[in-house]
């Protein structure tokens, strides 16, 4: 059975797509895996993927992924994968996701995947029915392929949900291990916005047992404020799965009453609509 914590890639033996059950999402995500060479252009310390290298992606197989997802849903859809693999309690179909290991959108082919969900989604009457999802760092933004993915995903009536754990350049150095400046940051929620309904992400942790300071809270929120009526809502949550990171034991989880009070916190300084997953 899966559970919340089981996120592995390769749970139903194919190269892209892949079954979780999701705590946000609520019930069962089908995901996209693009990199699946385990290559990300970023290194957080609290990533799950094990064997986690910097880099792109190999070349995507179109065909191979739309074969895969065909297959996937129909199993869902039509077979016995709920009742076999799924608890009871989360036999709910929530979204499909790009996500994976490592950022979708370093694939030059993102737009030509994205397409591709289109068109199964549409063979199942899924389309405009069940949410497409792009899990993104958000830092190829400025892509035209990434641009026209994004807008793709508008039309399906997906969303973005765009990672930002701090608002520091220091601490994302830690945390994300990449260089970043707000501005650049700003920029790049804009063009989602633009495109498609977009949520912010945050995982929000202790590192080397501090608790995210005031300064830290306070730079978050400034940088969210602008785009605050244009912006979907932020998933807020903690960690839940271990990190497969060197940092790893550098990181501990913050009680549900700490990650509320940021929160509210957010939700006072810029009005956005937070979502808390402990």
């Amino acid at each position: 059975m899966l559970t919340t914590d089981d996120h592995r890639r390769d749970s139903a033996g194919l190269r892209y797509v892949y079954p979780v059950v999701s705590r946000r999402a609520g019930g069962v995500s089908v995901g996209i895996n693009l990199n699946p060479n385990n290559a990300c252009n970023w290194a957080c310390v609290y990533c799950q993927v094990e064997g986690l290298t910097r880099g792109g992606p190999p070349p995507i197989d179109l065909a191979l992924l739309e074969d895969e997802l065909r297959f996937f849903l129909k199993d869902v859809l039509e077979g016995d994968f709920m009742q076999r693999a799924v608890p009871e309690t989360a036999r709910r179909l929530m979204d499909v996701a790009f996500s994976g290991n490592g950022e979708p959108t370093s694939a030059p082919e993102f737009a030509e995947a994205m397409a591709v969900v289109a068109r199964v989604m549409a063979t199942y009457g899924l389309a405009g029915q069940l949410p497409v999802r792009l899990i993104t760092n958000g830092s190829l933004m400025h892509r035209p392929e990434v641009q026209a993915g994004i807008a793709r995903l508008g039309e399906l009536g997906g969303e973005v949900w765009f990672k930002l754990d701090r608002a520091e350049p220091d601490a994302v150095a830690d945390i994300n291990g990449v260089p970043w400046s707000a501005e650049r940051v700003g920029r790049a929620l804009e063009i989602s916005v633009e495109r498609a309904p977009t949520w912010v992400q945050t995982c929000w942790f202790a590192l080397d047992g501090e608790v995210p300071s005031a300064t830290a809270r306070a730079a978050y929120c400034t940088l969210l404020k602008p785009l605050a009526a244009r912006l979907a809502g932020v998933h807020l949550y903690g960690l839940a799965r271990p990190s497969m990171q060197p940092a790893a034991p550098r990181l501990s989880r913050l009680s549900a009453e700490d990650l509320q009070d940021f929160a509210d916190e957010i939700i006072k300084k810029t009005g956005i609509k937070v979502m808390v997953s402990p």
